[in-house]
């Protein structure tokens, strides 16, 4: 699967607010959550999601899910990222 393709289906499955963002470097951000669910899928890089206090690293071609209401932290790997999320509400 590709980022078009990841996107398409996120469109097909009723996520909104579809976006592909490249992400420098940078280490976890302060512990948070959203009220709305997050799809991802990994294009380039890496980037780390840590529920719970375990980590768990996503690279090119990996796809990601962090329910709303999950306390989460985000961090983005050493080379960046390139990541195509959606939002479902």
């Amino acid at each position: 699967m590709n980022a078009a393709e990841f996107e398409k289906m996120l469109e097909q499955e009723g996520y909104r607010e579809i976006t592909t963002r490249t992400r420098d470097p940078q280490p976890a951000n302060a512990e948070h959550a959203h009220e709305f669910s997050v799809r991802g899928f990994v294009s380039a890089g890496e980037f780390v999601i840590t529920c719970n206090g375990v980590p768990r690293s996503y690279k090119a071609g990996d796809e990601f899910e962090v329910a709303a209401g999950q306390i989460h932290t985000e961090a983005v790997g050493p080379e960046g990222t390139c990541v195509t999320t959606g939002r479902m509400y």
